[in-house]
């Protein structure tokens, strides 16, 4: 008898579908990103530059101190989720998971639907909401003795940043917690009796015993907010245009990139400059996604 195990021929004809058309529609025009990203035209004549366009996103002020500013923005974004969205959505995980919770099914519904909403109706709304004009949040804070306390938010360079991260959160809490509570209701029931029996219960178990368990999903989470805060642009958009104001103070990478590639208003296009925006920001989710998983993903297999 051989002992020549059979082809498994099934294997890569069930995933040639997906393969050809993840290369198709991500891999395809990420190579012809990268490629445009080392010509320039001028005069209608376009040339090959190597890493010429790459010298002048860095290196000169005029595009470097754009840059700059849009890849802070970017961070502090990316901070205000971490900070934040993941925690409360722990939060709400713990709570919603407890047997004792009534109507926890209802209360969760109602906190993931904001995540189905599209982001023009949110961002829209939320303008309304803070408009110092017409919005109703005065009169919201007039009602409970803090209208004092109201600002134009979105209007101050100060805070108009923080304001759209904090919006943002409102609308993708629900992801994290619905991440982290599939997470705790996978634990086994065999820990949790063996904590109880121990005498370790409440808030003291999801601490020793449940935390330590979903350490990993909690990893997975951290890396999809860093993926989707740096390809943020939609929010931005709609509720700051274009030119992500006041005086570019919500500017990020996405709409820094917007406006490069496409023009706006008196700014024309330059596919070329755009496409060395894209690259750089695609080196700088490749940077985060690598040092997560051969870092922190690394470390949290060996603490589980």
């Amino acid at each position: 008898m051989s002992d020549r195990r059979p082809v498994r021929w099934h294997i890569p004809v069930f995933l040639a579908p997906a393969v050809l058309v993840y290369t198709a529609i991500m891999i395809v025009p990420l190579f012809g990103t990268l490629q445009l990203a080392l010509y320039r035209t001028a005069e209608g004549v376009t040339s090959f530059v190597g890493i010429d366009n790459f010298r002048t996103l860095f290196g000169d002020p005029r595009w470097s101190a754009s840059f700059w500013n849009a890849l802070g923005n970017n961070f502090w974004f990316f901070l205000i989720h971490m900070a934040v969205q993941n925690p409360i959505g722990i939060l709400l995980a713990a709570l919603l998971s407890s047997p004792r919770l009534r109507f926890a099914a209802v209360y969760r519904s109602a906190i993931f639907v904001p995540t189905v909403l599209s982001f023009v109706i949110v961002g829209f709304v939320w303008k309304l909401i803070l408009s110092p004009v017409w919005g109703i949040a005065p009169s919201m804070l007039d009602a409970v003795g803090l209208k004092a306390l109201f600002q134009p938010w979105l209007g101050k360079e100060a805070t108009a940043l923080t304001t759209l991260a904090l919006i943002s959160v409102w609308q993708f809490v629900g992801i994290p917690m619905m991440l982290i509570y599939a997470a705790l209701i996978s634990i086994p029931e065999e820990v949790l009796e063996a904590a109880e029996m121990d005498g370790i219960t409440g808030w003291a178990q999801f601490w020793k015993i449940k935390l330590p368990l979903i350490l990993p999903s909690i990893g997975i989470i951290s890396i999809l907010t860093f993926v989707g805060n740096f390809n943020a642009f939609d929010l931005i958009y709609v509720s700051q245009g274009a030119l992500a104001g006041p005086n570019f103070a919500t500017d990020i990478l996405g709409t820094f990139l917007y406006r490069t590639f496409f023009g706006f208003q008196l700014q024309l296009g330059d596919p070329h400059m755009g496409a060395a925006i894209a690259t750089a920001m695609f080196g700088i989710i490749l940077a985060g996604v690598s040092a997560y998983l051969f870092g922190v993903q690394r470390r949290l297999r060996r603490y589980s």
